[in-house]
C-alpha cells in the first residue's frame, strides 16, 4: 500500500450520511422509516448510495437480483481481482430504525472514502455491497439477495417470487430501474466483513463497546394451519370441541417449553397468528400461523424441529382435528472464520475498546457470503436491545467505535494482501 498518508475515519460524514439516509421513507407522524424491498422508497435509499458510492469515484455495478457493488480498484487491478468485501442492505421493515443494516453499507462507504481522503489506493480491491431483499417482508425467502449470490438459490426462482403483494420481483426490479446484467456471484469476495448493530441487550449489558461475532443461529420458519370445525361457543360441550383456537395455544405452549428444556439456546416464537372466522362467539374453525426456531447448534435446532413435529402429530389425533405444515425458512447454523475473528478481537484491544466473544441472534447476509468466503462480523451495542423499531439507537460514539475497528482490521488485512 501506498504510505502517502494513513486512510483515516472522516466520521461527521458518516453520521451526516446515516442521518440522511434514516430521511429517506421517514415517516415524521409515527415515527421510523419504512423501505420495504423494491418500493418505491427503497428505490430513492439506493439512489442516494449510489450517488455516494459514485461521489468517491467507485466503480458501481449491479447483478441481477438487484444487489449493488461499489468498488474502489487496487493498482494492480484488471477487473479479475478477488476483493476484500463490506456490506449489508438498506432495505428495512415497516416503522425501522435508521441503523439496521444501513450502517454497514455505510461504514463500508467510510473505509473507501478514508483511502480516497489519504489519496492511496488499497493493495488489494475493496468491495462496498448493498445486498436485496434481507428482510423478506415483501418477498421470502429473506437475505435473498445474499443468498442468490452465494449460490444458494437459483437467480430464475428468485426473480420469479411474488410478493405479499401480488407483485413480481423481477418486474419491481425492472421498474425501479436495479435489474443489472451482472451475472450474481461474479464477484467472489477474498474476504466478507459486516458491521452492523447487535440488534439485542448483551453488549449494553455488559458495558462492552464492540462485540466479536464467531457465530450465527441457525433458523427455521414454518407455517402451521390447523383445520378444525366452527361451532356455537356455548351450545358446544369441551369434549365435543375440534378447536382450532385452543390448538395454537396449546402449541404456543409447547414452544415455550420446547425453549426452556434447551438450557437457554432454543429459541421459539409465534410472531403470526390468524383465527378463522375470528368472532369472539364462535369456536374457531381454521388456525393459521407461523413458528421461529433459532438455535447456535444444529442438532438442537433439529431436535426442536422433531419435537414440535411430535407435538403436532399427538394433538391432532387427541383433538380430532388436520394440522398441516410448511417450511418457509430453514438456514444451518454459521460459525464464521477464526482468523477474521481473532483479527476484530485485537484491533478491539489495540484500539483500547472493550469487547466481547458472541453469537449472533439475527440472521445477516454475512452468513450467506460465509458459504463462499471467509467471513466475520463485528457488533456495536444496541440501545435497550431494541430493532426494528423507531426506537432503535446507537450512540454516535459507538458507531464511530464500530468503524475504527473495521477500518483497522482492514488495513491489517490488506497490509498482507
Amino acid at each position: 500500500m501506498n504510505n502517502r498518508s494513513e486512510p483515516r475515519l472522516n466520521g461527521s460524514i458518516l453520521l451526516q450520511q446515516i442521518r440522511a439516509l434514516g430521511e429517506i421513507g421517514a415517516d415524521h407522524v409515527h415515527g421510523g422509516r419504512t423501505r420495504i424491498a423494491l418500493t418505491d422508497a427503497e428505490k430513492a435509499g439506493r439512489d442516494q448510495v449510489v450517488a455516494w458510492m459514485k461521489e468517491v469515484d467507485l466503480d458501481v455495478r449491479i447483478d441481477r437480483i438487484g444487489n449493488i457493488f461499489g468498488t474502489l480498484r487496487s493498482a494492480s487491478d484488471q477487473g479479475d481481482q478477488a476483493p476484500l468485501m463490506m456490506g449489508s442492505h438498506i432495505d428495512t421493515v415497516t416503522n425501522a430504525g435508521a441503523l439496521d443494516g444501513c450502517y454497514g453499507v455505510l461504514a463500508g462507504l467510510a473505509v473507501a472514502r478514508a483511502f480516497r481522503e489519504a489519496g492511496v489506493l488499497p493493495s488489494r480491491s475493496i468491495t462496498i455491497a448493498a445486498f436485496t431483499n434481507e428482510e423478506g417482508v415483501r418477498y421470502q425467502p429473506d437475505m435473498m439477495g445474499s443468498l442468490v449470490y452465494a449460490g444458494g438459490m437459483d437467480v430464475e426462482e428468485a426473480l420469479a417470487t411474488v410478493g405479499t403483494d401480488g407483485s413480481r420481483l423481477s418486474e419491481e426490479l425492472q421498474r425501479i430501474g436495479y435489474a443489472g446484467d451482472l451475472e450474481p456471484g461474479a464477484i467472489i469476495p477474498h474476504e466478507y466483513l459486516e458491521l452492523h448493530i447487535e440488534q439485542g441487550p448483551i453488549l449494553e449489558a455488559e458495558n462492552a463497546l464492540i462485540g466479536v461475532v464467531e457465530n450465527l443461529q441457525g433458523i427455521s420458519w414454518q407455517q402451521v394451519v390447523v383445520q378444525g370445525n366452527a361451532n356455537h361457543a356455548g351450545t358446544t360441550p369441551t369434549r365435543l370441541r375440534h378447536d382450532a383456537g385452543y390448538i395454537a395455544g396449546a402449541v404456543v405452549a409447547e414452544l415455550r417449553a420446547i425453549a426452556r428444556g434447551a438450557g437457554g439456546t432454543t429459541l421459539a416464537t409465534v410472531g403470526c397468528m390468524r383465527f378463522e372466522p375470528n368472532v369472539i362467539n364462535v369456536i374457531p374453525r381454521r388456525a393459521t400461523f407461523t413458528v421461529d426456531l433459532r438455535d447456535p447448534a444444529e442438532e438442537r435446532l433439529v431436535a426442536a424441529e422433531k419435537r414440535l413435529a411430535t407435538f403436532l402429530a399427538a394433538i391432532a389425533q387427541e383433538e380430532g382435528v388436520q394440522i398441516s405444515t410448511e417450511q418457509l425458512v430453514r438456514f444451518q447454523p454459521v460459525t464464521f472464520d477464526a482468523g477474521l475473528a481473532d483479527e476484530i478481537e485485537a484491533s478491539a484491544r489495540r484500539l483500547g475498546f472493550s469487547h466481547r466473544r458472541m453469537t449472533s441472534g439475527a440472521g445477516h447476509d454475512a452468513q450467506m457470503i460465509a458459504r463462499i468466503a471467509p467471513s466475520a462480523m463485528i457488533f456495536v451495542p444496541s440501545r435497550g436491545g431494541i430493532s426494528h423499531n423507531p426506537r432503535e439507537h446507537t450512540d454516535d460514539e459507538q458507531l464511530l467505535n464500530g468503524v475504527e475497528v473495521l477500518l483497522d482490521v482492514v488495513l491489517r488485512r490488506l497490509s498482507r494482501a
